[in-house]
Protein backbone atom coordinates (compact mmCIF):
# COMPACT_ATOMS: atom_id res chain seq x y z
CA UNK A 1 0.00 0.00 0.00
CA UNK A 2 2.98 2.66 1.03
CA UNK A 3 4.06 1.85 -2.44
CA UNK A 4 1.19 2.23 -4.38
CA UNK A 5 0.42 5.58 -2.57
CA UNK A 6 3.87 6.67 -3.32
CA UNK A 7 3.62 5.59 -6.77
CA UNK A 8 0.01 8.10 -7.03
CA UNK A 9 1.71 10.54 -5.14
CA UNK A 10 4.51 10.90 -7.59
CA UNK A 11 2.70 10.43 -10.63
CA UNK A 12 0.52 13.46 -9.63
CA UNK A 13 3.58 15.43 -8.57
CA UNK A 14 5.33 14.91 -12.09
CA UNK A 15 1.73 15.80 -13.88
CA UNK A 16 1.24 18.89 -11.73
CA UNK A 17 5.10 19.93 -13.09
CA UNK A 18 3.97 19.05 -16.93
CA UNK A 19 1.12 21.06 -16.26
CA UNK A 20 2.73 24.01 -14.52
CA UNK A 21 5.49 24.30 -17.17
CA UNK A 22 3.45 23.39 -20.17
CA UNK A 23 1.72 26.71 -19.16
CA UNK A 24 4.54 28.96 -19.07
CA UNK A 25 6.08 27.29 -21.96
CA UNK A 26 2.70 28.13 -23.99
CA UNK A 27 2.72 31.87 -22.28
CA UNK A 28 6.14 32.67 -23.26
CA UNK A 29 6.15 31.24 -26.58
CA UNK A 30 3.18 32.75 -27.72
CA UNK A 31 4.55 36.17 -27.41
CA UNK A 32 7.77 35.96 -27.61
CA UNK A 33 7.67 37.89 -31.14
CA UNK A 34 5.91 41.17 -29.80
CA UNK A 35 9.20 42.35 -28.25
CA UNK A 36 11.24 44.59 -29.83
CA UNK A 37 14.83 45.75 -29.72
CA UNK A 38 15.67 49.56 -29.91
CA UNK A 39 16.59 49.49 -33.32
CA UNK A 40 13.48 48.39 -34.37
CA UNK A 41 11.58 51.45 -32.35
CA UNK A 42 11.37 53.86 -35.11
CA UNK A 43 8.95 50.85 -36.91
CA UNK A 44 6.18 51.46 -33.95
CA UNK A 45 3.58 53.77 -35.18
CA UNK A 46 0.36 54.82 -34.05
CA UNK A 47 1.65 53.95 -30.54
CA UNK A 48 -1.10 55.00 -27.90
CA UNK A 49 0.98 55.25 -25.05
CA UNK A 50 3.96 53.24 -23.08
CA UNK A 51 2.76 51.86 -20.27
CA UNK A 52 5.53 51.42 -17.23
CA UNK A 53 4.56 49.09 -14.88
CA UNK A 54 5.69 49.68 -11.01
CA UNK A 55 8.52 47.66 -9.19
CA UNK A 56 9.37 49.17 -5.83
CA UNK A 57 9.94 52.38 -4.06
CA UNK A 58 12.75 52.33 -2.10
CA UNK A 59 12.85 55.28 0.68
CA UNK A 60 11.24 57.97 -1.91
CA UNK A 61 13.48 57.02 -5.02
CA UNK A 62 12.57 54.45 -7.58
CA UNK A 63 14.23 50.76 -6.76
CA UNK A 64 16.52 49.65 -9.21
CA UNK A 65 14.53 47.70 -11.43
CA UNK A 66 11.81 50.83 -11.64
CA UNK A 67 14.85 53.43 -12.79
CA UNK A 68 15.25 51.31 -15.33
CA UNK A 69 12.28 50.74 -16.35
CA UNK A 70 11.20 54.61 -16.39
CA UNK A 71 14.40 55.32 -17.81
CA UNK A 72 13.52 53.00 -20.89
CA UNK A 73 9.99 54.62 -21.21
CA UNK A 74 11.39 57.67 -21.20
CA UNK A 75 13.51 56.86 -23.78
CA UNK A 76 11.04 55.78 -25.88
CA UNK A 77 8.71 59.03 -25.54
CA UNK A 78 11.89 61.07 -26.47
CA UNK A 79 12.06 59.04 -29.52
CA UNK A 80 8.28 60.07 -30.35
CA UNK A 81 7.51 56.08 -29.74
CA UNK A 82 4.40 57.54 -28.46
CA UNK A 83 3.38 60.88 -26.70
CA UNK A 84 1.73 59.63 -24.03
CA UNK A 85 3.23 57.50 -20.87
CA UNK A 86 1.22 55.76 -18.56
CA UNK A 87 2.80 54.84 -14.70
CA UNK A 88 1.18 52.34 -13.55
CA UNK A 89 1.74 50.89 -10.19
CA UNK A 90 0.43 50.50 -6.60
CA UNK A 91 -0.31 53.52 -4.76
CA UNK A 92 -3.09 51.64 -2.54
CA UNK A 93 -1.93 53.31 0.99
CA UNK A 94 -1.38 57.21 1.82
CA UNK A 95 1.95 55.76 3.50
CA UNK A 96 3.16 54.12 0.04
CA UNK A 97 3.06 56.08 -3.83
CA UNK A 98 4.72 54.49 -6.71
CA UNK A 99 3.02 56.32 -9.08
CA UNK A 100 3.71 60.13 -7.98
CA UNK A 101 7.44 58.97 -7.32
CA UNK A 102 7.42 57.90 -11.03
CA UNK A 103 6.01 60.54 -12.51
CA UNK A 104 8.22 62.94 -10.73
CA UNK A 105 11.00 61.13 -12.00
CA UNK A 106 9.96 61.83 -15.41
CA UNK A 107 9.16 65.34 -15.25
CA UNK A 108 12.74 65.62 -14.15
CA UNK A 109 14.26 63.95 -17.24
CA UNK A 110 12.12 66.70 -19.49
CA UNK A 111 8.70 65.18 -19.93
CA UNK A 112 6.11 67.58 -19.66
CA UNK A 113 3.19 66.85 -16.68
CA UNK A 114 0.16 66.76 -19.18
CA UNK A 115 1.71 64.10 -21.14
CA UNK A 116 2.21 61.44 -18.12
CA UNK A 117 -0.94 59.26 -16.72
CA UNK A 118 -1.01 57.51 -13.13
CA UNK A 119 -2.79 54.53 -12.65
CA UNK A 120 -2.91 54.80 -9.11
CA UNK A 121 -4.46 51.37 -9.10
CA UNK A 122 -2.12 49.17 -11.04
CA UNK A 123 -1.97 46.39 -8.20
CA UNK A 124 -0.93 43.72 -10.33
CA UNK A 125 0.31 43.04 -13.85
CA UNK A 126 -3.17 41.84 -14.96
CA UNK A 127 -4.96 44.82 -13.17
CA UNK A 128 -2.37 47.44 -14.96
CA UNK A 129 -3.67 46.29 -18.28
CA UNK A 130 -6.89 45.33 -17.35
CA UNK A 131 -6.96 49.60 -16.73
CA UNK A 132 -5.15 50.67 -19.49
CA UNK A 133 -7.81 49.21 -21.60
CA UNK A 134 -10.70 50.16 -19.78
CA UNK A 135 -10.15 53.14 -17.80
CA UNK A 136 -7.53 55.37 -20.54
CA UNK A 137 -8.90 53.41 -23.06
CA UNK A 138 -5.38 52.38 -24.97
CA UNK A 139 -5.55 49.99 -27.91
CA UNK A 140 -2.18 49.55 -29.63
CA UNK A 141 0.53 50.03 -26.29
CA UNK A 142 3.92 49.42 -25.36
CA UNK A 143 5.30 47.85 -22.06
CA UNK A 144 8.29 48.50 -20.40
CA UNK A 145 9.29 46.26 -17.83
CA UNK A 146 12.18 43.95 -17.41
CA UNK A 147 12.34 40.70 -19.92
CA UNK A 148 11.22 38.17 -17.54
CA UNK A 149 8.21 40.13 -16.96
CA UNK A 150 7.22 41.12 -20.36
CA UNK A 151 6.18 37.78 -21.50
CA UNK A 152 3.79 37.59 -18.96
CA UNK A 153 2.20 41.28 -19.88
CA UNK A 154 2.66 40.48 -23.38
CA UNK A 155 0.35 37.42 -22.80
CA UNK A 156 -2.39 39.32 -20.34
CA UNK A 157 -2.27 42.76 -22.69
CA UNK A 158 -3.00 40.55 -25.75
CA UNK A 159 -5.77 38.01 -23.88
CA UNK A 160 -7.56 41.40 -23.16
CA UNK A 161 -7.90 42.64 -26.34
CA UNK A 162 -4.69 45.11 -26.63
CA UNK A 163 -2.12 45.35 -29.32
CA UNK A 164 1.12 45.20 -27.53
CA UNK A 165 4.93 45.39 -27.72
CA UNK A 166 6.91 44.90 -24.93
CA UNK A 167 10.53 47.01 -24.47
CA UNK A 168 12.75 45.01 -22.24
CA UNK A 169 14.71 47.13 -19.65
CA UNK A 170 17.71 45.06 -18.43
CA UNK A 171 20.81 47.41 -18.66
CA UNK A 172 22.21 45.32 -15.65
CA UNK A 173 21.89 42.21 -13.49
CA UNK A 174 19.33 42.47 -10.46
CA UNK A 175 20.56 40.69 -7.07
CA UNK A 176 17.62 37.77 -6.69
CA UNK A 177 17.02 37.71 -10.14
CA UNK A 178 16.96 33.03 -10.34
CA UNK A 179 14.14 33.60 -7.22
CA UNK A 180 12.32 36.05 -9.60
CA UNK A 181 12.70 33.75 -12.59
CA UNK A 182 11.11 30.91 -10.73
CA UNK A 183 8.17 33.16 -9.05
CA UNK A 184 7.34 33.91 -12.54
CA UNK A 185 6.68 30.68 -13.75
CA UNK A 186 4.10 30.57 -11.21
CA UNK A 187 2.60 34.04 -12.02
CA UNK A 188 2.25 33.14 -15.47
CA UNK A 189 0.11 30.19 -14.39
CA UNK A 190 -1.77 32.66 -12.47
CA UNK A 191 -2.82 35.12 -14.95
CA UNK A 192 -3.36 31.98 -18.01
CA UNK A 193 -5.85 31.98 -15.58
CA UNK A 194 -7.01 35.33 -14.90
CA UNK A 195 -7.17 35.41 -18.74
CA UNK A 196 -9.68 32.42 -19.02
CA UNK A 197 -12.11 33.93 -16.04
CA UNK A 198 -11.25 37.56 -16.57
CA UNK A 199 -11.97 38.94 -12.92
CA UNK A 200 -12.47 42.54 -13.00
CA UNK A 201 -9.65 44.61 -11.05
CA UNK A 202 -9.79 45.75 -7.62
CA UNK A 203 -11.11 49.77 -8.86
CA UNK A 204 -12.30 50.63 -12.05
CA UNK A 205 -14.31 54.03 -12.47
CA UNK A 206 -15.01 56.81 -14.94
CA UNK A 207 -12.68 56.62 -18.23
CA UNK A 208 -9.55 59.01 -18.39
CA UNK A 209 -8.84 58.81 -22.47
CA UNK A 210 -5.33 58.38 -22.46
CA UNK A 211 -5.58 60.52 -25.62
CA UNK A 212 -6.46 63.52 -23.02
CA UNK A 213 -3.89 65.40 -20.73
CA UNK A 214 -2.57 63.37 -18.11
CA UNK A 215 -2.85 65.89 -15.14
CA UNK A 216 -6.64 64.89 -14.64
CA UNK A 217 -4.83 62.02 -12.84
CA UNK A 218 -3.41 64.08 -10.58
CA UNK A 219 -3.90 63.50 -6.70
CA UNK A 220 -4.05 66.45 -4.09
CA UNK A 221 -0.55 66.50 -3.94
CA UNK A 222 0.47 67.06 -7.65
CA UNK A 223 -2.66 69.73 -7.30
CA UNK A 224 -0.92 71.57 -4.50
CA UNK A 225 2.34 71.62 -5.87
Amino acid sequence: MKRKLLTCITAIIIISAAFVFGINFYVTSSVAGQIVTQSEYASLSDVDCIIVLGAGIWNGSPSPMLEDRLTEGIDLYKRNVSDKLIMSGDHGRKDYDEVNIMKDYAIKKGVPSEDIFMDHAGFSTYESLYRAKNIFKANKVIIVTQKYHLYRALYVAKQLGLEAYGAGADPRKYVGATYRELREVLARNKDFVNCILKPKPTYLGDAIPVSGNGDVTNDRRNQNE
